[in-house]
This record gives C-alpha cells, structure tokens and sequence, in this order.
C-alpha cells in the first residue's frame, strides 16, 4: 500500500511517502519567521503549505490519485484516545471554528482531506494533540478553578517510545517512559504501559522559540486586564509571539546561534561577568560562560 504522510508544525511542515511499510521519499519543508508572518491565524497558512507539498508531489513523480491513504497529525479535537481517525465533514468544522485553539497540527486533518477528497483517496490523523488517557491525579491543579487538560506532542514522544521499545525487543505497553519534545513548543509527558497517564504541555513547561511557557500568575493576571491587548492577540502573544520570538524577532535557533557567534546580541552576562570583551568563541563551540 501506498500512503502520504504530513505532520504540519509551527515551524516545518514534514511530509514522506511510505510504500508497503518503507520510506520512498522524505521531506522536512522549513518554513521562515518571514513566510508566516504575512498570515493572521495559523489555518490561514492551509493554502500555502499545501501547494507546497503539490509541488514537491510533483518533484517526486507522484499523482494522489494513486495513494491508498493521506494520514495527518491530529489536532485540537475534543478528548480522545491514542490512534488513528478518519478525517470527516464534523473533523474539518471542528478544526477550523474560531472557537478551537490555534495550532499548527490542525493543519494535519485539514491538509489530509483536502488533497485526498478530489481523488477519492480517504484522510486520517493519528496520535491527536488532544489525545486523553490522563490518570484523575493528574488533572489536578493549584485550583478546581483550573483543572489540567491534555493537550500535548502525542504524536513524536508515543513515536520515540515505540522506536525505543523495538530497540529493545520489547513493546511499548511494557515499558514506562519520560519523553520530551523540543520544538516551536516544548512538552514532556510521562508514559506508563502504553497509556499517556501525565503531560507537561507548552503551556506549563519552559519558555521554546515561540511560546512562552509557565509565566507569574499576578503578573499574566495584570496584563490580560491592562487594556493593552485584545483578547486573541493576547493569545497570539503568548503562543506563536512568544519565547525566543518575543526577544529575538525568531523562532529558528540556528539563525539565533549564528547570529550570537558572529556577535549581534552583544556580549552575553556569562562573558561579561569573566570580564571578556566578546563571547564569539564559547557560542562557536557550543560552550557554556
């Protein structure tokens, strides 16, 4: 069987073409703080990225039509558990109401079916962002206010688990794991016997290139009622304008680095409080001031 996979994120939209269980084709399309800036909400982005995948369809020499199935990453569904789904008319509603939260996996579905639907080819998503097997501890928080919700990065630590597991000849449902993604956001989730049982999610955890992590309650508190923000640009601030982005203008680390090495943030406190005039040298080697 033949299959087109996509897995859509806040920086990247990574595609591959698996043909009876193997890898044909792989891609990992970047994309810049410059092309996304020029679009208000993330499903505004669908149209782009999909001729982009077209075109590099194209470069492959493959029609759709002759796919068995287009799987993409699952987005912010209401609660379910880990797997596969297939993409319908409700999904696609579901996903691109104002209501649902942004994020770049909605894209997932939404990708799947629009390419497959005019070839007939069927559109599933797999591991959603929203998948829910928490233990009831878990959804404790500081407040019954405010209880904790599983909205994490399913898709790529269940996928590092399994690949684990295999390497040591054993499945994922007999092993327990901590596994943590490190992308546009940052999520660590804890895994027990097959089963999702706790997540820190991009909400909770440290600031990432766009998002900016746990912040000061008092403080957050102040800022939604200061009048300075509406309240989906105040969202926008916190997912997609925040972290590295809020300071640096962007979310690639490698243009960050290469800038801090050819000396463009200045010197960082570390050399300064060891008295250096420039701190080219530790960044360059990956050193820590």
């Amino acid at each position: 069987m033949k299959f087109l996979v996509i897995n859509p994120g806040s920086t990247s939209t990574k595609i591959a073409m698996f043909q009876n269980g193997q890898v044909v084709h792989e891609e990992n399309i970047i994309h810049s703080t410059e092309a996304l800036k020029g679009f208000k909400h993330v499903n505004d982005q669908c149209i782009y990225r999909r001729e982009l995948i077209e075109s590099k369809l194209r470069t492959w020499a493959c029609s759709i039509s002759e796919l068995d199935a287009i799987i993409g990453r699952g987005g912010m569904l209401s609660p379910v558990r880990a797997g596969a789904y297939e993409v319908n008319d409700k999904m696609i509603a579901r996903l691109s109401a104002e209501t649902t939260v942004e994020h770049a996996s909605n894209l997932g579905a939404i990708l799947a079916y629009e390419l497959g639907s005019p070839h007939g080819v069927r559109a599933y998503i797999y591991d959603s962002v929203s998948v829910d097997e928490l233990e009831d501890v878990a959804r404790l928080s500081g407040t019954p206010l405010l209880p904790r919700k599983s909205f994490t990065h399913t898709l790529n630590t269940r996928a590092m688990a399994h690949a684990y597991a295999a390497s040591k000849e054993k499945s994922y449902s007999e092993m327990n794991f901590i596994v943590a993604h490190l992308g546009g956001g940052i999520s660590v989730n804890a895994h027990r016997k097959g089963r999702l049982v706790d997540v820190l999610p991009d909400d909770e955890g440290p600031f990432s290139p766009e998002r900016t992590g746990r912040v000061q309650c008092n403080g957050l508190i102040e800022l939604c009622y200061s009048g300075r923000f509406e309240k989906s640009e105040l969202k926008r601030q916190l997912r997609g304008k925040g972290g590295m982005t809020a300071y640096l203008g962007t979310n690639n680390a490698k243009e960050i680095i290469e800038k801090a090495a050819g000396g463009e943030y200045g010197v960082c406190p570390g050399c300064r409080r060891h008295g250096l005039s420039d701190c080219k040298g530790h960044w360059r080697n990956g050193d820590s001031a």
